[in-house]
């Protein structure tokens, strides 16, 4: 399936601090990127320098700023996003002469609400508040905001990729999580849950193929949730989505020679591009 056949396939990959914690990182993502060949990538936790580099060994397009980036092997037209936002957009030309955007977010990682509600105990508007004060539901509508004239260009494909840190109100039916909900209302649409509808029989779970055990309380199990994120707008039609890596990764500490090198699972949606 290629972008001369009408699919575009389309990558959210938190690299886990650009694969520091890991040995032989780099050699490693770079044969992950080849063997899946995705058409564009949207990166979390690049230290500021790790899309540049992958899209320069790869021979690739790139769009760096802060913790995100995006990498494609299409030409990359325009850029978007600063240092005041929570991501960066770019504007990708592909061979077909199409056009499509997509960004990347990567949103504060604490207080994280699973925590507060399966350890700590607290009510759903108590959850609720803490995601404010988080400050995710003011980051996301500033990432929308940013997207708003890409996403009011009538046939333009438009994604938004990401490491939002908080899960979806479409797996946690009894709380709204207030993120995901501001991103639906934006027109964006949740590619994995448009392909598994069903929460309890696919839960997706990014996080975490490392962390089983809770790192700050002995012997409390780490919640497991999906908060790595492609979501569309425009004539995009999505047919495959999947939670991907590259073997079984031994959970930390003993994750220092994986062949996978992030303590998130990627997260691939294959789509047909629509007239």
């Amino acid at each position: 399936m290629s972008v001369d056949n009408g699919y575009l396939k389309v990558m959210s990959w938190n690299l886990w601090l650009a694969g520091r914690f890991v040995n032989e990182a780099r050699p490693k993502q770079l044969a992950f990127l080849r063997e899946q060949a995705p058409d564009v990538v949207g990166l979390q936790e690049t230290l500021g320098e790790a899309a540049r580099e992958l899209a320069e060994d790869l021979g690739w397009h790139h769009h760096q700023g802060g913790s995100c980036g995006i990498i494609s092997p299409h030409p990359i037209t325009q850029r978007y996003g600063d240092e005041s936002l929570r991501g960066v957009g770019a504007r990708i030309q592909l061979p077909t002469g199409r056009e499509l955007v997509v960004w990347s977010a990567h949103l504060n990682y604490e207080p994280y609400g699973p925590y507060d509600f399966h350890l700590s105990g607290m009510t759903v508007p108590q959850v609720l508040a803490r995601e404010e004060e988080a400050g995710r539901p003011r980051q996301i509508a500033d990432v929308i905001d940013a997207m708003r004239p890409a996403l009011a260009e009538r046939g333009l494909p438009v994604l938004l990729t990401g490491d939002f840190n908080v899960p979806s109100h479409l797996d946690w039916p009894n709380l709204p999580w207030q993120v995901s909900i501001a991103v639906e209302r934006a027109g964006l649409r949740d590619s994995y849950r448009a392909v598994h509808p069903d929460a309890a029989a696919k839960p997706g779970h990014t996080w975490s193929p490392l962390n089983h055990w809770h790192e700050q309380q002995e012997g409390v199990l780490e919640p497991q949730d999906r908060i790595d994120f492609v979501h569309y707008a425009g004539p995009l039609r999505p047919v495959a989505s999947d939670t991907l890596g590259v073997g079984e990764p031994r959970p930390m500490p003993h994750h220092a020679d994986n062949e996978w090198t992030s303590d998130h699972w990627a997260v691939l949606s294959t789509f047909v591009m629509e007239a």
